[in-house]
């Protein structure tokens, strides 16, 4: 579980590598991820196809819409941002899925709830260099922000839909959403990229896409789902980690101070609501 946080972790260092937009590189892992979890799912002798009823395929096909928004939107916020940055900006979705989860199925927040959007919005305010959206870096934080409210609606979305289909195969179906909603806009950008950002999309589809996955779904035979999602919500610190190591990109003392607010508050919120001390 540890390896695949450190794998989706690894996706921001690749999003700072590309130089092609964000649209075009989540198209590209898109085309990769998909090859490989089709290939996995022939392996299996499971088609992706098969056992799929037309509620799950719907379902399944507007979660990848919502992904490529998050995906595009997060990309937007590591470049413009940082790793740093965008990464700690997508980590506050807890709290936006606190937030959709009150307003949907009209559930009170507990107290540790609204403590954890407190902190969560005190780590933000640490974070942001400036308040003028004529700073870089605080506009990649609002869209790293974003990609965190698109990805609570679609864990609100999931839960609603409470669709039961095999976690390779319904990623496989989220990445043919994605490629069918962004191809048509990214494919002269595509033709365009570089032998070098192929290099880098390639590996990030394989790696946090093809990989990653299967590692997560091989976790959770294993591990409760509740420790599983403790663990994959270090994944901001596996970011920062490998930019600070292989980019020598050192987040500033505010940064890491507001990233351990928010990331210390998901922590500790999940532990209290799982029961653990």
């Amino acid at each position: 579980m540890h390896a695949a946080a450190a794998l989706f972790g690894l996706s921001a260092i690749f999003g700072r590598l590309i130089a092609s937009s964000a649209p075009v590189l989540v198209c590209g892992r898109a085309l990769f991820g998909a090859a490989l979890l089709g290939l996995l799912c022939g392996v299996m002798r499971d088609r992706p196809w098969r056992g799929v009823s037309r509620k799950s395929l719907f379902v399944l096909i507007l979660s990848g819409v919502l992904l490529a928004a998050h995906y595009v939107t997060f990309f937007l916020g590591v470049k413009l941002g940082g790793v740093a940055v965008g990464s700690l900006g997508f980590a506050c979705f807890p709290a936006f899925t606190t937030l959709c989860e009150a307003v949907v199925f009209k559930e009170r927040p507990a107290v540790r709830e609204y403590l954890l959007m407190l902190l969560a919005t005190i780590g933000l305010l640490l974070i942001a260099p400036s308040l003028s959206l004529t700073d870089a870096a605080t506009v990649g934080l609002l869209w790293g922000v974003s990609s965190g409210a698109i990805y609570a609606v679609l864990a609100v979305i999931n839960r609603l839909s409470a669709v039961s289909v095999p976690g390779v195969k319904a990623s496989w179906w989220q990445n043919v959403a994605i490629i069918a909603c962004l191809l048509p806009f990214t494919a002269d950008g595509l033709l365009a990229a570089p032998a070098r950002d192929w290099l880098w999309i390639g590996c990030l589809g394989v790696f946090c896409t093809g990989f990653a996955y299967p590692l997560y779904i091989s976790g959770l035979t294993v591990l409760k789902a509740r420790l599983a999602a403790i663990i994959i919500a270090l994944e901001p610190v596996y970011s920062i980690l490998a930019a600070w190591l292989l980019l020598q990109d050192a987040p500033a003392p505010r940064t890491l101070c507001g990233g351990a607010l928010i990331v210390g508050a998901v922590i500790w919120a999940g532990l209290r609501r799982f029961g653990y001390r």
